[in-house]
């Protein structure tokens, strides 16, 4: 029997920064789950256009941007 897999609810398209005065970046889509129950999500730094990888428990604690 296989296990289902459930992605998180994101909130894909929020713009959100690393801390209080950090870069800025625009959340994705959920990626794939992590052996620890975490989740990767892409994002897209907003200065660069760069995508990468991002825990959701990082994005969790990261603020909205101003």
């Amino acid at each position: 029997m296989h296990a289902i897999t459930v992605a998180p609810i994101v909130p894909i398209g929020k713009i959100k920064s690393f801390g209080e005065i950090g870069p800025k970046y625009e959340v994705g889509p959920p990626l794939r789950p992590l052996a620890d129950g975490d989740w990767m999500i892409e994002i897209t730094l907003i200065e660069t256009g760069e995508k990468t990888e991002y825990r959701l428990t990082h994005l969790s604690d990261d603020p909205e941007a101003h």
